[in-house]
C-alpha cells in the first residue's frame, strides 16, 4: 500500500469520526420540546423566583421590623434605669425635707427665730425642693380624694355625718411624693367614715 492509500483511510477514518460526533450532538427531533411548552416553563420557573424572593424579602422585612423594636424596647429600659437610678438617694433626702417640715410647722416657735436666719433657712429649704423636683420629685396632695389603699395610708378613719364624705381623705398627716410619675413615699391620711345619726324616735303607748 502506497502512502496515498494511507493518507485516504486515515482520512475516512477522521470523517466517520466526525460524523459520528455530529450526529451525536444532534438532538433528536422528538426531544426537541415546542416553544409554546418552553415558554410555559420559563413562566414558571420565573413565578417561583418571584414567590422566593418576597418570601426572602417579607423574612429581611420581619427581622428588620423585630430588631426595630428590640432597639427601642433597650433604650427604654435603659431611659427607665436612668429616671430611676437616683430614686433611693432621693428617698432619703425626703428625711431632709421632713425635718425642715416639722419646724415649720409650729409657727410660734419659729416666728421667734432670728429672722435673717430664718429666710436663709427657708431660701436653702426652697432650693432643695427645687432641685429635687428638677431631677422628677412630685409632693402628693391628696386632700378631697378618693381614698387609694395602692396610693394613700389610712393613718387615722374619722367619723361623718355626710355619706358624701365617706371614703374621702379629709386631712393629709404626711405628704406623700411621686418620682417621674411612681410614688416613692406615700401620704399618711384621715380617711372619712359613714356614720348615720341615729334618730330617737318617741314611742306613745
Amino acid at each position: 500500500m502506497n502512502k496515498d492509500q494511507d493518507n485516504d483511510i486515515v482520512y475516512e477514518e477522521d470523517t466517520k469520526k466526525s460524523s459520528k460526533k455530529v450526529a451525536d450532538d444532534v438532538v433528536p427531533e422528538e426531544e426537541i420540546e415546542a416553544p409554546e411548552a418552553l415558554l410555559k416553563k420559563l413562566k414558571e420557573k420565573l413565578k417561583a423566583c418571584e414567590k422566593e424572593k418576597q418570601e426572602y424579602m417579607q423574612g429581611w422585612q420581619r427581622e428588620r421590623a423585630d430588631f426595630i423594636n428590640y432597639k427601642k424596647r433597650i433604650e427604654n429600659e435603659k431611659f427607665e434605669v436612668i429616671k430611676f437610678a437616683n430614686e433611693n438617694l432621693i428617698a432619703e433626702l425626703l428625711t431632709v425635707i421632713e425635718s425642715f417640715e416639722i419646724a415649720f410647722s409650729n409657727k410660734e416657735i419659729w416666728e421667734k427665730v432670728d429672722k435673717n436666719w430664718r429666710v436663709g433657712i427657708e431660701s436653702i429649704h426652697a432650693q432643695f425642693l427645687k432641685i429635687l423636683k428638677e431631677n422628677g420629685l412630685a409632693e402628693i396632695d391628696p386632700i378631697g380624694q378618693k381614698f387609694d389603699p395602692t396610693l394613700h395610708v389610712a393613718d387615722e378613719m374619722k367619723k361623718i355625718e355626710d355619706e358624701k364624705e365617706n371614703g374621702i381623705i379629709l386631712k393629709v398627716n404626711k405628704k406623700g411624693f411621686s418620682l417621674n410619675g411612681r410614688i416613692i413615699v406615700a401620704s399618711k391620711v384621715v380617711v372619712g367614715e359613714f356614720h348615720p345619726v341615729k334618730q330617737n324616735s318617741n314611742l306613745t303607748g
